[in-house]
């Protein structure tokens, strides 16, 4: 259910020029600019207050573009780490967790933190707002605007590729206000967003915007101010399993905050993110300081997609080369990309049950496995500051304590390279 709220006093900028200017409602470019650039929300409070506990997420309204608040919701949970801490010889390890782990007040039922983008997201929706929402995921994001429109009563069109389907589970029956539309098995994540940019040519559909819609950064930025306000200073390190490297990006932006903030700090923290080999083209692109993402052709990327155990980290078109985009983010912040085997990936996942006492993601084993390699290679400090955002766990407890999951069923599925005017005749009065 939907409640009401005064809503959160705020502007948008520009990154790339600066320009400051009104919320239209649901802005996603800066108006009368050519270069495509991110914008950014400016709050009118500079120093945030957090709210009580029973607001769940939107304890952290003061920094989000929002106008409403809906139900359900809870946030990031951060935490000194003892088990990891010591398995890796790390003096000052803090976990910030998005997940299901009750014992630790985490309490995200669908054990991502890409609830954290939906709560947000779906806040900023204008109440005159007419059109169905558009959204392409590789899984968790689906997973979650699903649940979170499904309990608010409202219209979602989801596109995910056929393969990733078993990532759409939930504790209950989906309301019928959301659908989905897969695109064929051996796609990928591209291949959905292909299919949503058709969807979004026709009148009744809008797209959700991914990276450039501020309230999707800004929610994703709450991982970091919960680590910074349960600390009390910003970290020196972040370390994040990516595959568009939004949720560094939104680290990076609330650490700016937090900077003007004045009470935590004066660090810029390092962005440390992780790519799971062979899906790399952050890394490649990084590796030489191009701004610019090398070319990689699409069966190889649906390939390399298929090799990888993080399918979700495979954005092929990621906000990286953007003004404020990852490319920014890493050169302000002195920031690294690193690279994850599988096995790694595997390894670090035991290693995070065995010491700490949960089940998490493979995206976020990636993030473990990235953090491991650097504390044993001497990357980062003994006492160093360290922030590990571990983006998805808890779906084994989860599981275990529901029982019974129920899965979002597809009612159109559309071949790789689909003709645009079938996709939309299909679309056509979904809703």
């Amino acid at each position: 259910m939907i409640e009401d709220y005064i809503g959160t006093n705020y502007k948008l900028k520009s990154v790339r020029t600066g320009a400051e200017f009104n919320d239209a409602g649901w802005t996603l470019d800066p108006p009368n600019e050519k270069e495509p650039s991110l914008i950014r929300a400016i709050y009118e409070k500079k120093q945030i207050q957090l709210g009580i506990d029973s607001q769940g997420f939107y304890k952290f309204a003061d920094w989000l573009p929002i106008h409403k608040t809906l139900q359900g919701s809870a946030p990031p949970i951060t935490y000194k780490s003892e088990g990891l801490a010591a398995a890796l010889n790390l003096e000052n390890l803090y976990i910030t967790f998005s997940g299901y782990w009750p014992q630790k007040g985490a309490l995200m039922s669908t054990c991502s933190f890409k609830e954290t983008e939906a709560y947000s997201v779906l806040g900023r929706m204008p109440k005159d707002f007419d059109k169905v929402l558009v959204v392409a995921s590789a899984g968790n994001t689906a997973r979650s605007f699903a649940k979170v429109c499904s309990d608010n009563n409202i219209q979602l069109l989801l596109f995910v590729p056929e393969d990733n389907l078993d990532a759409l589970w939930f504790s209950e029956p989906i309301n019928d206000c959301v659908k989905l539309v897969t695109s064929a098995k051996g796609s990928d994540y591209f291949d959905a967003i292909h299919l949503s940019n058709i969807a979004c040519e026709m009148d009744e559909y809008v797209a959700e915007g991914g990276a450039k819609n501020v309230a999707r950064r800004d929610g994703m930025g709450t991982t970091m101010l919960s680590a910074t306000t349960t600390i009390g200073k910003i970290p020196s390190y972040y370390f994040q399993g990516v595959g568009s490297g939004t949720g560094a990006i939104a680290a990076w932006e609330a650490n700016l905050r937090l900077l003007e903030d004045g009470r935590f700090g004066s660090t810029k923290m390092k962005l440390y993110v992780s790519q799971n080999k062979p899906f790399q083209p952050l890394f490649d692109a990084w590796e030489i300081d191009s701004r610019t993402l090398l070319p990689l052709h699409d069966d190889l990327a649906r390939n390399q997609v298929e090799t990888i155990l993080a399918k979700v980290l495979s954005n092929r078109k990621p906000p990286y080369s953007i003004y404020g985009g990852l490319y920014d983010a890493l050169k302000d912040s002195q920031g690294k990309i690193l690279l994850v085997e599988n096995e790694e990936a595997l390894a670090a996942a035991k290693l995070f049950e065995e010491t700490e006492g949960n089940d998490i993601h493979i995206a976020a084993a990636v993030a473990v496995a990235s953090l491991k390699h650097a504390a044993e290679s001497g990357i980062v400090e003994k006492d160093a500051l360290i922030m590990l955002n571990i983006t998805g766990g808890g779906e084994a407890r989860f599981a275990n304590e529901k029982k019974q999951l129920h899965y979002l069923k597809p009612i159109l599925n559309f071949p790789m390279n689909p003709d645009p005017l079938d996709v939309k005749a299909k679309l056509k009065n979904l809703f």
